[in-house]
Formats: C-alpha cells, structure tokens, sequence
C-alpha cells in the first residue's frame, strides 16, 4: 500500500461512509458529503468496505470518489 498513498494522507481516516435506504451509500470527506451511490455500486461497495481493512476501506472510497477536488476548491474558498 505504500506505493498507493506515499504521503500516508489515508492513515489519517479521512473518508467515512453512512448506509441509507434503498442501497444508497453516501461518502463523507472529513465530514462533508462527496458522493451518494445508488444501486449495484452502492450495495457492492458497502459489502466490499464491511469486509475490507481501516486502510483498504480508506482507498475504496477515494477510488470511488474520484477525483472530486478538481478546479472547485477556490470558489467554495470565496463563498464562505
């Protein structure tokens, strides 16, 4: 895993997730909602993170998040 996450930033737990209804699994990034997936992903995700280590659960949700700080951090910045 140390090829994966070179600065260790995943150690640090920052994602979480909650279970909905319906198959719905909402991902939180330090407390903030990110993605809700529905259906299939949603219900095979959370299999695979129930089963998975801290870090391994670490990575299944920055992979299933994807890239979502791209260019929008800025403008949230300027809101506040």
């Amino acid at each position: 895993m140390g090829s994966i996450d070179k600065r260790g930033v995943l150690e640090g737990e920052i994602f979480s997730y909650r279970a909905g209804k319906d198959d719905t699994l909402f991902i939180h990034w330090q407390g903030r909602l990110v993605t809700a997936l529905r259906g299939e992903k949603g219900c095979a995700l959370h299999i695979a993170l129930r089963e998975a280590d801290p870090l391994q659960a670490q990575l299944l949700m920055a992979k299933a998040t994807g890239n979502f700080k791209r260019g929008n951090e800025r403008l949230a910045k300027r809101k506040n």
